[in-house]
């Protein structure tokens, strides 16, 4: 199906909107009025700047408070009805959006409004125009689309339709079953955006919390199969009013856009993009620092050994069973300081992951590779994180593991890696060490939470999580894990509080234990620094739970936090922040979740502990 977007859900001139729009792959666009009146390019040149750019013009909106006026009201709307006419003529567009009336004089009158809307739309047919009329959620007297489309259909004018939008029907929370009832020539127009589910004011709701569809929680594919059933077969397009949209960058957050409609269609069964491949796994992540020497001190003490080095790159390999981390120190390490980079994720068909991400608009990286180096598909995460697809230890496919050599030039297996603290010449645990990464948790940056969870979503085939609040000392925090079905790979996305703050924005890598007292105690001993927790926290841990004879004094020496849920029971620990990353112990028996209950606690032990240091 073709796809549109409205000026209005992107930031920018009118110019920069039009341009993103076009980059981003849409067929065309609706001109909001605001944005051609700020425009320093008059009407034949917007519409030859859309033409260049391969867009159609679908729509020009919104006409308002038009129907069911006082007579010298509505003398005055026809008046300037036809000069925006006359506009849209010059413009190139064909449809105008009218809007259910908010006007304080307008009355509830049905016969009257189909009248005046017969009027309009005889008045629009002179100029070859079409009237589509659209229920306001907050409309003064018409608030539904099934009471808009009895008007239409009482007006009976060829050149009158409605115009459905999921926001103001799925906001009422209005059965759609009953779009199947409207003939689709009649159906103008469907304007598409999915929201938060939110308690407040369905105005103020409408025009700041609106987002794509599939980042909210309205069931927008369901409206979408009963408007098609219709034989609807007009643009599928996007109004979306969003403060975030509004001030963030209108390049991505078209693509974003434009990937919503892409995932809506193959959802709803119109558009076939190549099938999920969900991940498996992750095979490893991959900080890039400035200087190895901390994060070795930290890789050393948690227990991992350097086992080899990549054979053309400055990276080196450390693991302890089958968790892997590679140390990057290039070039681009040392612009960018400590941080997670990359994430190679397990996956039982690279290629066919690739294929589907590219569909869907991700960006595939391109690679610098000596030409002995394993051809691997990388992607990149909106918030710049790159995404390896890989296939560790499979010989009918590239192996990225054989990209490191030991110090004697030999290759390693992924199962030959010895080293101290709990693991023996198999790489295997032995029971208080670490077994594999747990989860990796990314704070976005703050214009890509919901962009975020999208793409993992439907890029990767992740299923998305209910979105928590995390109270942080200076703001809220926002939270949203994405996981495959076994829980073997798990990302915990975040949006920090503060934008400008280093610390809300640092990422970590959480590391499975069978024994976190163990593994922490471990750490200690070997030099490793843990976070500490404050004291207060443990009175109210005991009031809590019932713990056995000294285990809560443990917990407090260590800083180990606890938490529970239906499944089982979470002890977790910190160490402290290198660069932007920092590492969590993690022991899960049962438990399903990933501490949020103790996020508030953590995040002020940082805060606190770099406020020491700083000072």
């Amino acid at each position: 199906m073709r796809t549109s977007i409205a000026t209005v859900s992107l930031s920018g001139s009118l110019t920069e909107k039009l341009t993103a729009a076009s980059r981003a792959g849409f067929d065309g666009v609706e001109i909001f009025e605001n944005d051609l009146l700020a425009s320093p390019l008059g009407p034949e040149e917007v519409r030859a700047r859309c033409a260049d750019l391969g867009l159609s013009i679908d729509l020009y909106q919104p006409m308002r408070d038009i129907e069911a006026v006082p007579a010298e009201e509505f003398a005055r709307n026809l008046r300037r009805a036809r000069h925006k006419f006359e506009l849209m003529r010059r413009l190139g567009a064909d449809t105008v959006l009218v809007c259910s009336s908010v006007h304080p004089l307008a009355v509830d009158d049905d016969a009257l409004a189909a009248d005046h809307l017969r009027q309009l739309a005889q008045l629009a047919q002179e100029f070859g125009i079409r009237v589509a009329y659209e229920a306001l959620a907050w409309g003064r007297h018409v608030n539904t689309y099934g009471h808009a489309w009895r008007i239409v259909e009482a007006a009976d004018h060829p050149a009158l339709g409605t115009c459905l939008d999921s926001f103001h029907i799925l906001s009422r929370g209005s059965d759609p079953k009953g779009i199947a009832d409207i003939p689709g020539e009649k159906i103008f127009f469907l304007q598409l955006a999915d929201a938060p589910l939110l308690a407040m004011d369905v105005l103020q709701w409408s025009r700041h919390y609106r987002c794509f569809p599939g980042q909210g929680g309205f069931d927008v594919a369901g409206l979408v199969r009963n408007v098609l059933s219709t034989g609807y077969d007009g643009p599928l397009s996007l109004e979306v009013f969003n403060d975030v949209f509004r001030q963030a960058e209108a390049g991505p957050t078209a693509v974003d856009a434009h990937r919503s409609l892409l995932v809506l269609q193959e959802t709803v069964g119109v558009a076939t993009p190549p099938a999920p491949v969900v991940p498996t796994g992750v095979a490893f992540a991959e900080l890039v620092t400035p200087d190895a020497e901390p994060v070795a001190a930290v890789l050393g003490a948690l227990g991992f050994a350097r086992a080899a080095r990549h054979r053309t790159k400055p990276v080196d390999l450390w693991q302890q069973g089958e968790a892997r981390i590679l140390v990057n120190t290039s070039g681009a390490a040392r612009r960018t300081g400590t941080g997670l980079a990359a994430i190679g994720l397990e996956s039982p068909a690279p290629a066919g992951a690739a294929r589907r991400a590219e569909a869907l608009l991700a960006p595939v990286l391109p690679r610098r590779r000596a030409a002995e180096d394993a051809p691997l598909d990388a992607v990149a995460a909106p918030d710049g994180t790159e995404l390896f697809f890989c296939a560790t230890d499979r010989p009918e496919l590239p192996n990225w593991r054989a990209d490191f050599a030991d110090g004697a030039g030999g290759s390693h297996s992924t199962h030959d890696i010895g080293g101290p603290h709990g693991t023996d010449g198999t790489g295997r645990s032995h029971g208080t060490g670490v077994r594999r990464i747990d989860h990796l948790a990314l704070t976005q940056p703050w214009h890509h939470f919901d962009e975020a969870a999208l793409f993992h979503r439907s890029v990767l085939g992740l299923h998305a999580q209910e979105s928590v609040d995390v109270a942080d000392p200076y703001g809220l925090m926002r939270s949203r894990a994405v996981t495959n079905a076994d829980g073997s790979v798990r990302i915990a996305l975040g949006v920090g509080a503060a934008p400008t703050d280093d610390t809300v924005h640092a990422q970590h890598i959480a590391l499975a234990t069978s024994d976190v007292v163990a593994a922490a105690r471990r750490f200690r001993e070997a030099g490793g620094r843990l976070l500490p927790i404050p004291a207060n926290y443990y009175d109210d841990l005991a009031a809590r739970h019932e713990f056995a004879d000294g285990e809560l004094e443990t917990y407090r020496e260590l800083g180990i936090l606890y938490d529970r849920d239906a499944h089982g029971e979470f002890r977790h620990c910190y160490t402290m922040t290198v660069g932007r990353v920092f590492f969590e112990l993690v022991q899960r028996d049962g438990y399903r979740g990933y501490g949020a209950q103790n996020a508030p606690v953590r995040l002020a032990a940082q805060h606190t502990a770099r406020a020491v240091i700083g000072g």
